[in-house]
């Protein structure tokens, strides 16, 4: 199924996205109520067209983001970076997260270096410590496309990426959940970035070095995964930052990341400038 959350009368509501638009689940929470319950789906209103709703982030306070940097070896190449051994590990911040058709923003005193990077997104579904690889996609509630958005001057600054990564709006995911049973297959996925309609990132996440259930095991024999927790599991070569010259995302710009079987999350940019 594709499981999202949409906004009515400012309050959070679950639906399933069909042909005709979106169906309102018979349940009083939010995602990671949701989840964490298993209950079953219910519906009884009749479907809405997603012309007339706004959708919001379909996960809004995991308990953590984890991501995975040099995940695809021709991004790796492509920054001059060494092939990890072992997953390279950073977080972004909850208070990250936006929803599709919401704006990226940034304080151009704060950054005005600000990248772009298309990821599949894993959403986890139940509590799992110390899982073996055989039982890590039993653990999946479903995937999502995310825009890892990148401060370089911080990222690269700092000698470590957690600011760069966190700023506010700077994890974009969406428009959807789309579970297993729609999506058998992570790893045989086409994945884009287009920025103002322009291809910058064309791959597959065939290409992706560790896998979904091999982030999974791993994770979970250092510290516990919570329902709702986010998973980023690397971007493809084609960044801004990389390009020559470098390509960085600027007020106006629209942005999109689009991955097979999940659909297409788009955002737009806006710079403010502090005084101060």
């Amino acid at each position: 199924m594709k499981i999202a959350q949409f906004y009515d009368k400012q309050k959070i509501r679950l639906g399933l996205i069909r042909s005709e638009g979106i169906i309102p689940i018979d349940f009083d929470g939010d995602m990671i109520e949701f989840i964490r319950s298993g209950h079953g789906v219910t519906t009884k209103d009749s479907a809405i067209s997603l012309h007339d709703v706004q959708i919001a982030a379909p996960v809004s306070r995991p308990s953590k983001i984890i991501a995975i940097g040099l995940n695809y070896k021709d991004h790796a190449d492509e920054s001059k970076g060494k092939l990890p051994e072992v997953p390279l590990i950073f977080a972004k911040f909850p208070n990250s997260i936006t929803g599709p058709d919401t704006e990226i923003t940034w304080d151009e005193s704060v950054t005005r270096k600000v990248d772009f990077e298309a990821e599949l997104a894993v959403i986890i579904g139940k509590e799992v410590y110390n899982c073996t690889e055989e039982e890590a996609l039993t653990c999946v509630f479903g995937y999502t496309c995310a825009n890892d958005v990148s401060a370089r001057d911080l990222q690269f600054g700092d000698g470590q990426w957690v600011r760069g990564k966190s700023l506010n709006t700077f994890c974009p995911i969406g428009p959807w959940i789309v579970t297993p049973d729609e999506l058998a297959d992570p790893h045989s996925l086409k994945i884009r970035c287009l920025l103002n309609g322009r291809q910058m990132q064309n791959s597959s996440t065939a290409h992706i070095i560790f896998k979904v259930p091999t982030l999974i095991s791993f994770f979970s024999k250092h510290f516990t995964l919570l329902p709702g927790d986010i998973i980023l599991t690397g971007t493809p070569h084609g960044v801004g930052a990389f390009r020559d010259p470098p390509v960085y995302m600027k007020n106006g710009d629209e942005v999109s990341v689009d991955i097979e079987g999940i659909g297409r999350l788009t955002n737009r940019c806006r710079t403010t400038t502090s005084s101060g």
